[in-house]
């Protein structure tokens, strides 16, 4: 699907996906490549197997019962399903941003700082560093910088997800993921998350779900378009929503189902 690819770009790899709940097949034979530093929006009707995809990449269906995977996945070269992979390593290389904020019952500061501590980092300076950065990175500092020992729970929901944002940032991740971010925002908050999207993709690789077409023309890349568990169309965004080669992909973009 993806003609002339450069090999050094792709930052993931997957190679003839199929995955299972039980005996249901949500995922049927998806290959596709990820390129670094890029945003690569995952579109398609609800139940059509993008947020599957998704968690697939940091393994998070590794918790539903009865879920199985075929092919492989690579990230860096590495296959992150072999036996030989640590879980806990992999989820600090691969963040995740979820649909609705999830704060914890903490502050502000000591939220971004959670997960330096849960992985035994017990210098204070670089703990305050790493916070600092991380709430700048996520256009969060100037709002929160006097007011850190506050309740997480006193931020708006836009400040919020980017505190969830920041909080992975801080682990210091190379791809993030991110399943519907901005769908519980409101419109203001929603620009201000995909304008800190647009500007993350410099140091991270993102890979986003979005049911937003006009979101994904906007900060994407790289468009994928899921359909019944299967990859319809995969390309340049541009190219998705201005010529795509699909009809089914057609009919999706504009808007005559899903």
């Amino acid at each position: 699907m993806d003609s002339a690819i450069d090999i050094n770009k792709v930052k993931i790899e997957a190679k003839n996906i199929n995955f299972y709940y039980g005996q249901t097949q949500a995922l049927r034979d998806i290959s596709l490549h990820i390129h670094r530093n890029e945003v690569t929006a995952l579109i398609g009707p609800s139940g059509c197997g993008k947020t599957t995809f998704l968690r697939l990449l940091n393994r998070m269906n590794d918790f539903v019962e009865g879920a199985r995977l075929e092919g492989k996945i690579l990230i860096d070269g590495k296959n992150i399903y072999s036996k030989k992979t640590d879980i806990y390593d992999l989820r600090k290389t691969v963040g995740m941003v979820f649909q609705k904020p999830n704060p914890f019952p903490k502050t502000i500061f000591e939220n971004v700082a959670y997960g330096l501590r849960v992985n035994n980092v017990r210098d204070k300076v670089l703990i305050a560093e790493r916070v600092e950065r991380s709430l700048k990175q996520a256009a969060l500092w100037d709002e929160v910088k006097d007011n850190l020992n506050k309740s997480a729970y006193a931020l708006s929901g836009g400040q919020q997800q980017r505190l969830c944002i920041a909080r992975t940032l801080a682990i210091e991740p190379s791809v993030i993921l991110m399943d519907e971010p901005t769908s519980a925002l409101d419109p203001i908050s929603t620009a201000k998350v995909e304008q800190l999207i647009y500007q993350l993709k410099d140091d991270y690789t993102i890979v986003i779900v979005t049911h937003n077409m006009q979101q994904a023309g906007r900060i994407s890349d790289r468009t994928a378009f899921f359909y019944m568990g299967e990859l319809i169309e995969y390309g340049k965004t541009r190219k998705i929503f201005t010529n795509p080669k699909m009809e089914q992909t057609q009919n999706y973009i504009t808007g005559r189902f899903g």
